[in-house]
């Protein structure tokens, strides 16, 4: 997989707020950029001791930019202080193409609503570049802490003020400052809640792309559901481990704990991979994949007919649904809880042994697993496929 890796050079480093740094990235070889779709990530293969880490960083650029990819980064772990601290203007990183299935519905012509939380505000700000170009109308709403720590306002403003009042902004913040207060740089204190979204967006069929910390996404997707726009209407991206939004919205608040540090039974393949905000991602136990505590009813396997899935450590047979993507969304719908984290072939927290059949894979892993051993995550079944889950 080494063709899958290209050197770019960081040709500018720009500072966009006391704690969020833009990277502006060149190909080293004076060839083409990538062709991107807004809202997809670029992920980066640094040196580490004992071997090279992975860091997926999103797009916060416009797609088509003719000279370079942008990366916007918050320092807050590991990775994110190593770009800050010690790449510099000049240095190079090998970076993987463009991925991620989140990315803007270029070919619907609905109204959008963009709701960024902090620095989840770079895929969302690609995505406003694309739709500044078109004629559909868009609202973005970005909640941040204060002034100090809100990045790439001016880029939104310009983007805003071109559009002929096609794009409309609004911004919360949570905790202003005096200097806040006395510039105007907000327009409204505290969350985004009910009455600001109702005060802000028309009746209509809206799509809805959001992003930011998951606490944030899931008191989203409460107030978003609840002033009835449908759960299919609203696309979401994780930083860090992901999942169903619509499954942590429904369970009881709990307070959330960050570890301080990476543990010790952290999976390897996570120790070489950090996401963007959210380095608690890493937290996953290394150990086999948990199985549902309810009973599940083997299906024999001749009254399945084209391709199947035999999850044979549980004693479940699933036809193959082309609708779930991925053979780890049809395990989930079969009740089944195997480990992921990153869900788009980069981490190998999915992996696992195949014992009989073949996958094909919707997404090139970046780190093939060895001989004998699939990721679940990003392969469907070609044919039956028995598997050790």
């Amino acid at each position: 997989m080494a063709e899958a890796f290209r050197r770019f050079r960081v040709v500018r480093k720009v500072p966009e707020s006391s704690v969020i740094t833009s990277f502006h990235l060149a190909p080293a070889d004076g060839g083409p950029l990538w062709e991107a779709r807004p809202g997809q990530y670029l992920t980066l293969r640094v040196p580490a001791e004992g071997g090279t880490v992975l860091r997926t960083y999103s797009l916060s650029c416009a797609v088509d930019a003719p000279d370079c990819h942008r990366i916007t980064v918050k320092r807050e772990s590991l990775g994110s202080v190593w770009l800050h601290d010690r790449v510099a203007e000049g240095d190079e990183i090998e970076i993987a193409a463009p991925r991620g299935a989140f990315h803007l519905d270029e070919d619907s012509t609905r109204p959008v609503l963009l709701v960024a939380g902090g620095v989840g505000v770079t895929p969302l700000l690609s995505m406003l570049h694309r739709l500044a170009a078109t004629d559909r109308r868009a609202f973005f709403v970005h909640a941040s802490e204060n002034g100090d720590v809100h990045a790439m306002r001016d880029e939104v403003a310009a983007l805003a003020a071109a559009s002929e009042g096609r794009i409309t902004v609004r911004h919360v913040y949570r905790t202003p400052t005096d200097a806040d207060r006395a510039a105007g740089r907000f327009d409204a204190e505290g969350v985004v809640d009910r009455a600001l979204l109702q005060s802000l967006l028309p009746l209509d069929d809206y799509q809805v792309y959001l992003c930011g910390p998951t606490p944030f996404m899931v008191a989203m997707w409460r107030l978003l559901t609840g002033l009835g726009i449908a759960p299919e209407r609203i696309a979401y991206e994780f930083f860090g481990k992901g999942g169903s939004l619509a499954a942590l919205a429904a369970e009881p608040e709990a307070p959330r704990v960050r570890p301080t540090h990476v543990p010790a039974h952290a999976p390897r393949s996570l120790a070489r991979l950090e996401f963007l905000t959210d380095p608690d991602a890493r937290a996953v136990p290394e150990a086999p994949p948990r199985l549902s505590s309810a009973p599940q009813a083997a299906v024999p396997a001749a009254a399945v007919e084209g391709d199947q899935v035999v999850f044979a450590r549980a004693g479940v047979t699933a036809a193959w649904d082309a609708a779930a993507g991925s053979i780890l969304e049809l395990a989930e719908a079969a009740g089944l809880t195997p480990e992921f984290s990153c869900r788009e072939g980069i981490c190998n927290t999915c992996r696992c042994t195949i014992r009989e059949g073949a996958v094909e894979y919707t997404s090139e892993p970046l780190d093939p697993p060895p001989a004998g051993q699939v990721l679940i995550c990003c392969s469907r079944p070609v044919g039956r496929v028995v598997l050790e889950i």
